[in-house]
Order: C-alpha cells, then sequence, then structure tokens
C-alpha cells in the first residue's frame, strides 16, 4: 500500500489499551502506522487496585478526573491517539446472585444504538485493522462483553452506506482480530520458564484454576514479535497508577524472560476481507502487499 496503515484498538476501560496488545501498538507505531485506541468508557466506577492509593480521598471523589489523567500519560507512552466514546463504566458487579447494573450504564445500552459512536469514529479514522475483545469480552466484565458487541456491529456497518447514514461517509476496516494474551499456552510456558529458572511463578494458582473457569481455549491466528517494545508496555501500564500495583503478581515475570520465552502478543484473526494465510505474524498480513 501506498497510504498510511491504520490501526483501531477497541478498549473498555483506560487501562486496558495497556495490558492487551500494547507492546503490539508500540511496535506498529515505530513504524509509521498510525495507531488510534477507542475507550468506550471513562473507568469512573474502577476500584482502585493499588493499594498505595487506597483510601486517597481525592482519587475517591474523582475517579474520572484521576483515569482521564493516567490515560493521557500511557497514550503519550505508548505513541498512540485516543478518543473516548462516552459511555459510563458499568463496574463490575459481586455477590451472589449479582447485583443489579446501574442505570445508565455502558453495558445496559441498545447494542445497535451504542455502535453508531464507533461507526462514527471508524468512518473518521478509516482504520485498515480493528482489534476489540472476543464474545467472552476475555473475562466476563458486562463492559467488556458490550465492547466485543459494539465492534462487531461497527466492523460490519461502517461500510454500509444504508447504515447510519448520518455518521460519515462508509469506510469499510479490512481485518478484526481478538485479542489474545492469556492463553493457556502463554500462561503454562511462562510458568515453566520460572520454575526451570528457579523462580516462584504467579501462575500456579491461575493454572490449578483454569479448567474450573471454563475459559474456552481460543485460536492464536497471529503471533506479533514485539519483545522489544515490553518495556514500553509495562510503562504505560504502570501509568495507570489506579489500577495495577508495580510490585504486585503483573510483574512477577522477569522482562528477559518474557522476551526469550514468549517474544509475541497474540490475536485471533475474527474477520477478514483480504487473503491470508494462517499463522500470521503482522496484523497487516494480506494489506501490505495489495
Amino acid at each position: 500500500m501506498t497510504e498510511q496503515l491504520r490501526l483501531m484498538a477497541v478498549h473498555a476501560h483506560p487501562d486496558d489499551e495497556s495490558s492487551k496488545g500494547a507492546a503490539t501498538m508500540a511496535k506498529y507505531v515505530s513504524e509509521g502506522v498510525d495507531v488510534l485506541v477507542a475507550t468506550c468508557t471513562g473507568g469512573e466506577r474502577g476500584s482502585i487496585l493499588n493499594p498505595k492509593l487506597r483510601g486517597d480521598p481525592y482519587i475517591e471523589a474523582h475517579m474520572d478526573e484521576v483515569r482521564a489523567r493516567e490515560m493521557a500519560e500511557a497514550r503519550a507512552i505508548l505513541g498512540v491517539r485516543q478518543e473516548w466514546l462516552g459511555f459510563v463504566d458499568s463496574g463490575l458487579p459481586e455477590g451472589d446472585p449479582l447485583p443489579p447494573l446501574p442505570e445508565g450504564c455502558f453495558a445496559l445500552q441498545d447494542v445497535e444504538e451504542a455502535a453508531e459512536r464507533l461507526v462514527r469514529l471508524v468512518r473518521t479514522f478509516r482504520p485498515h485493522v480493528m482489534t476489540t475483545y472476543d464474545e467472552n469480552g476475555g473475562y466476563p466484565h458486562p463492559d467488556h462483553i458490550m465492547t466485543h458487541k459494539v465492534s462487531m456491529v461497527a466492523f460490519e456497518a461502517a461500510g454500509d452506506p444504508e447504515r447510519y447514514p448520518a455518521a460519515g461517509e462508509p469506510w469499510q476496516p479490512l481485518k478484526l482480530y481478538y485479542d489474545q494474551g492469556f492463553s493457556r499456552a502463554r500462561t503454562t510456558a511462562l510458568h515453566r520458564a520460572m520454575l526451570d529458572r528457579g523462580l516462584e511463578s504467579p501462575y500456579e494458582e491461575w493454572l490449578k484454576r483454569w479448567d474450573e473457569w471454563g475459559r474456552p481455549e481460543r485460536q492464536l491466528t497471529t503471533r506479533v514479535p514485539c519483545a522489544d517494545f515490553f518495556a514500553t508496555r509495562d510503562k504505560a501500564l504502570i501509568a495507570h497508577a489506579t489500577q495495577i500495583d508495580p510490585d504486585g503478581g503483573w510483574f512477577k515475570v522477569p522482562l528477559e524472560v518474557q522476551q526469550e520465552v514468549w517474544p509475541t502478543e497474540d490475536f485471533e484473526l475474527a474477520r477478514s476481507r483480504v487473503d491470508t494465510s494462517i499463522p500470521e505474524s503482522d496484523l497487516f498480513a494480506g494489506i501490505r502487499q495489495n
């Protein structure tokens, strides 16, 4: 292709872009690809997951502002552009039985109506490739599942002039991928690598409970080599200070172990309007040569 390649990553909350596919985005930015993160909600109902910040009255009272500032820092680190779709965080319901979702939240929106905002952004940015979550949301957070739903509608509708006629000039993205960063294969490989080196693995309990969770095995169609950008990914994630403990389990596997054992970020090709061969090592496979 002679025009600049464009990638859109659709995420539910600020911080999701830094924990799912961040090194891939940073790699593509370094290659001159225009990368845009579409963030569906403001993360207003997110819990403070960093124990060092719990109990901070300002953060608790201004979570929306704090998370917006964190997002600004993370996107600068990754070198991406970012747009808010403007929906309200649904929170993560807990308890048995689960409580009802808050009125007006993202997960309770009509899917066809909610998708219009993303269709408008797709038609404005004109991405060649989109990434989003699978039908399980990656994990069953109501906002992640809703992000999947609106992404699927937007991918199919953006190029159809009869759908959402007021949302701009039609544009058809060519490929759609699901982020698959937490596969059993990757988790097992890192777990064994830690034990082989005499180190404590943070994945012991994960693997013991994997079958209990009932997480289906996904096909990793596309593994993007991006180990050189793992440090950038981690820096962006740490920028979301309310959401991540820099001393927590997320960072227990040394960077050099990750780079040696599993030097890719992984995706599942869900839709393609171009010919490509599986397995792939590039989200733009089948597009660059067309």
